[in-house]
């Protein structure tokens, strides 16, 4: 085997075209295969169609025509016969053109960017820009990517409540005196009325975000910690977190967790589900598979009449 003429084959024979203005990569495999058999100057290549067969994976007919292709292009000749074979020179003379690869890093770049571009579109898809929002009875507010908000948010007593409360509670400083909820009550609907007023008094309490996130972490430790299989912590995290967007109780997936484990004990771990595929798919609302029934010692026994005669004899 010749290192020049299969590197030449490779890497610098030129590319035939298809009628559709493909690569012809069957031409190209065989072209590889006959190099394999030339001497480094290319000449005196003579396998067998059988041997470019065995090589290939192609049929004889396959491998025929891609020789006459070859041949018709211009990069291999005849050069005789040797024992019943055709022999091949190879034109390791011709040169594939510098634009090939040029040609492919700009594909390359435009493939990168159209795969760009459908992600953008994918992701604006699921983000929703309304023009107006209106709000009524709610503790807080948080506006994002909103080109107006209606009166009806502002003329809210309850909601301008809110807002205020929020300001507030943002912008004083630790050492600043804090005012209470009345005092901001009044200033906010100084013609409130008094039940009104009372009903506004109660301090707002509520879990701050990263709480929150750190009380689900601590729930996904224990799921973790009892999930039968424990491979991609990571995209498991992210669907934990997605199932409890969802509305679903981090207790009940524990319990299921378990419950699953408890099922896939002593079977073969390959087909045990990976926690992110477990949780992506809702599994956690399945049904526990019933235990298989077991055989009762003895087997079944057909019915067969009494041996005893004074059976027969009794009153009915």
């Amino acid at each position: 085997m010749s290192t020049e003429a299969v590197t030449w084959a490779m890497d610098h024979a030129p590319m035939l075209r298809t009628e559709k203005g493909k690569p012809d990569t069957t031409a190209r495999h065989v072209l590889q295969a006959l190099a394999e058999h030339a001497s480094p100057a290319g000449a005196d290549a003579h396998p067998s169609v059988l041997r470019l067969q065995y090589r290939t994976g192609y049929d004889r007919a396959t491998v025929q025509r891609a020789l006459r292709r070859l041949e018709k292009g211009g990069l291999i000749a005849k050069d005789g016969m040797r024992e019943s074979r055709t022999r091949w020179k190879l034109a390791m003379e011709l040169r594939r053109p510098v634009t090939d690869w040029a040609d492919l890093e700009r594909e390359e770049d435009e493939f990168r960017a159209a795969a760009a571009e459908r992600k953008r579109r994918s992701r604006s898809k699921g983000v929703t820009h309304a023009e107006s929002v209106t709000v009524t009875d709610a503790e807080g507010v948080t506006v994002t990517h909103g080109e107006s908000v209606t009166d009806d948010v502002t003329h809210s007593k309850s909601v301008r409540h809110a807002l205020k409360v929020r300001s507030s509670r943002t912008e004083r400083s630790p050492n600043h005196p804090q005012p209470s909820d009345n005092q901001l009550l009044k200033d906010s609907s100084p013609a409130a009325k008094p039940d009104e007023q009372q009903a506004h008094t109660a301090p707002v309490q509520t879990k701050s975000s990263s709480e929150k996130k750190n009380h689900h972490l601590e729930a996904f430790g224990a799921f973790w910690s009892n999930y039968p299989k424990k491979r991609d912590r990571e995209e498991a995290k992210k669907a934990w977190i997605a199932a409890i967007e969802r509305g679903v109780e981090p207790k009940h997936m524990v319990d299921a967790a378990q419950a699953y484990a408890r099922e896939r004990a002593g079977k073969d771990p390959q087909y045990t589900k990976y926690p992110a595929t477990w949780l992506n798919k809702g599994c956690y609302d399945d049904e526990p598979d019933r235990p298989p029934l077991r055989a009762v010692s003895g087997g079944y026994q057909p019915y067969r009449n009494p041996t005893d005669q004074s059976v027969y004899d009794e009153d009915l």
